[in-house]
C-alpha cells in the first residue's frame, strides 16, 4: 500500500528520510507541498495543486502529516474520504488558532530574509501562506473522517497537546501517541515511534 507523507512548515521532504528508511516502506510518495502549486504560495493553492496529484492514484493510500502537512492531510481526508486507508495526524490542529498565526506572521516579519533558506519558502511566501490558513476550522466535519486514524505529538509540543487530546475525543476511531521527550518534530526527533505507528497502520 503506497504511503504518503506530508511535510511540516519550515520543512521539506527531506525531514522524513529517517522514518523511510526505518519503515522499510516499499511504496513511498514525499512531495515538496510548496512545489505544487505554480500560483501564489497559499493554502487553497496548495491543496488543490496535491488534490491534483493524487487524482490518478488506485487503490487507498495511507496519509501521514506533520504541522502543516497535518492540517493538509486531515482535509484531503474530509474531501475524498475513498482514497484514504488510514491517516497519521503528527503535532496537529483541526482549527487553525489565529492568534497564534498572527503572532508567528509577526515573528516572520522581523526575521531577516535570509532566516528562510532553509524553509523551502521565501520570507514573503511563508507569511501569505501562514495567513491564507486563518480560516480553517474543521471542528464540524470530523464525522467525514471514517478510516483509522493515529495522532501524534510530542511530549514537548505544549502548542499542540491540547488539540491533540481534543481530535481523540473527536474522531472516536482513533487513537492517541504522547511520544516522550519528542518535540514538535517528531519525524526528526523520534523516526523510530513514527516508522512504528506506520506500519501498524498498514497491517
Amino acid at each position: 500500500m503506497k504511503v504518503v507523507l506530508l511535510h511540516g512548515l519550515g520543512q521539506t521532504a527531506r525531514d522524513w528520510q529517517a522514518v523511510i528508511e526505518l519503515t522499510l516502506l516499499p511504496d513511498v510518495d514525499c512531495p515538496e507541498l510548496f512545489s505544487l502549486t505554480k500560483r501564489d504560495i497559499t493554502y487553497p493553492n496548495i491543496l488543490a495543486g496535491f488534490e491534483k496529484s493524487y487524482e490518478d492514484t488506485t487503490g487507498p493510500f495511507v496519509l501521514c502529516g506533520l504541522s502543516f502537512g497535518a492540517i493538509l492531510a486531515l482535509d484531503y481526508t474530509i474531501r475524498h474520504p475513498d482514497k484514504v486507508a488510514a491517516l497519521v495526524l503528527i503535532g496537529a490542529q483541526y482549527k487553525v488558532p489565529t492568534l497564534l498565526i498572527d503572532f508567528q506572521n509577526l515573528m516572520f516579519r522581523l526575521m531577516p530574509s535570509k532566516s528562510f533558506g532553509s524553509m523551502g519558502l521565501s520570507k514573503r511566501d511563508t507569511i501569505r501562506l501562514s495567513h491564507s490558513m486563518r480560516s480553517l476550522d474543521f471542528s464540524q466535519k470530523m464525522g467525514e473522517v471514517v478510516c483509522p486514524v493515529s495522532i501524534v505529538c510530542g511530549e514537548k509540543d505544549n502548542a499542540n497537546l491540547k488539540a491533540s487530546r481534543q481530535l481523540k475525543a473527536l474522531l472516536l476511531q482513533s487513537e492517541l501517541h504522547i511520544i516522550p521527550g519528542a518535540g514538535h518534530e517528531v519525524n526528526k526527533s523520534a523516526p523510530q515511534a513514527v516508522s512504528v505507528i506506520i506500519r501498524e497502520l498498514m497491517q
